[in-house]
């Protein structure tokens, strides 16, 4: 396959993907104020160079939940991955675990916790919760996720709705109108029990689904009695304001993701990284905090590095990647990684621990 930097592969998915398939993974809420500006976000800060150094090797690894992983980047939660390439989340994590990066599955995947699970042999695998209204499923989600030895739970808690995507409704476009993304409710003992008839079509099956899938009365004292019953490290997505930050912290979370959700909620969100030095001056030094948004090269992710994260997570470029399959999210990994580690020499840097805070400034 030949190479394609993440604007070509964007480009490809725009001219192999339906107009509606493209719209829903590349839009953002309201007039995408907040999509605009997380693009741009990096762009605010600037690298210093470090010189005369020894970087002949390398290691771009880190620490991070107890596991070692290749480099500071995981695989962001998005779902309907089969509106992409009938593959799917299997594509997507198999480039994830040879790649020895942690793969984050949807809740809305179009494969199952355990289908996702038995492909990650060799990286991390964790399960993002959009916590139904319905806590018995909730409930049961994380049992399966625990019963198949994951490494850890992401609970999103930035979508009591969903954002208005203008470009979706132009369309009258949901990803479940095709199929996609109901996997993991239909393969639910919990739910098949409570809400599945035999007589039901797949219309009927999917406004079933949907009628639970957001939760408008989520609190920090649910989330708080899960993180106490649950045998997982729970890690909490959508985190913008420090106070927040700050309280996940005091009720045992075991990290916090600064996200606005790709831009697809709140218009007008802050971007992430303009919160991130902030709130880990809140939190402090012991506590994981990974951040979202805009990051599409090597440089996003030692700037976002430097100024208090502990990892990155990608979205939007491994999904376009996945228009080729399994490879094309390859491709994206590997040229990531790789600019991740030529920027590291040129920084001055054999390993992430020995860049220094010093070497970014805002403009």
């Amino acid at each position: 396959m030949t190479k394609k930097t993440e604007e070509t592969w964007e480009i490809f998915a725009e001219q192999h993907l339906s107009r509606n398939a493209f719209g829903y993974l590349s839009g953002g809420s309201g007039s995408e104020v907040s999509l605009k500006y997380n693009a741009e976000q990096f762009s605010r800060y600037r690298l210093i160079p470090r010189l005369l150094r020894d970087v002949t090797t390398v290691d771009p690894s880190v620490e991070l939940f107890q596991s070692r992983i290749y480099a500071p980047i995981m695989l962001a939660p998005i779902g309907f991955h089969t509106i992409v390439h009938e593959s799917g989340e299997l594509a997507s994590a198999r480039a994830a675990n040879a790649s020895g990066l942690p793969f984050v599955q949807s809740t809305v995947s179009s494969f199952s916790i355990e289908e996702v699970n038995d492909v990650i042999t060799e990286s991390d695998h964790y399960f993002q919760l959009y916590w139904p209204s319905d806590d018995e499923v909730a409930y049961s989600f994380v049992r399966r996720v625990e019963a198949v030895g994951a490494k850890g739970l992401v609970i999103t808690v930035d979508t009591p709705v969903l954002g208005r995507r203008e470009i979706d409704l132009a369309h009258d476009y949901f990803p479940m109108d095709e199929g996609a993304g109901m996997r993991n409710f239909l393969t639910d003992p919990v739910f098949k029990e409570k809400y599945v008839t035999s007589e039901d079509d797949h219309a009927t099956l999917k406004q079933k689904i949907q009628a639970i899938l957001f939760n408008q009365s989520l609190t920090f004292d649910k989330v708080a009695r899960l993180i106490n019953e649950t045998s997982l490290p729970v890690i909490i997505k959508g985190i913008l304001d420090p106070s927040d930050a700050e309280y996940c912290k005091s009720i045992g979370a075991a990290g916090v993701i600064i996200s606005n959700h790709g831009a697809r909620q709140l218009d007008s969100a802050i971007e992430p990284l303009e919160v991130l030095a902030e709130i880990r001056e809140k939190v402090g030094n012991d506590f994981p905090l990974l951040i979202d948004g805009g990051i599409k090269r090597g440089t996003d992710v030692i700037k976002a590095y430097l100024l208090g994260a502990d990892s990155v997570l990608i979205g939007r470029p491994y999904i376009y990647g996945l228009t080729g399959g399994e490879a094309g999210v390859k491709d994206v990994l590997d040229q990531l990684i790789t600019d991740v580690t030529v920027n590291l020499k040129l920084l001055g840097a054999n390993t992430f621990v020995d860049l220094s805070k010093t070497q970014v400034r805002r403009l």
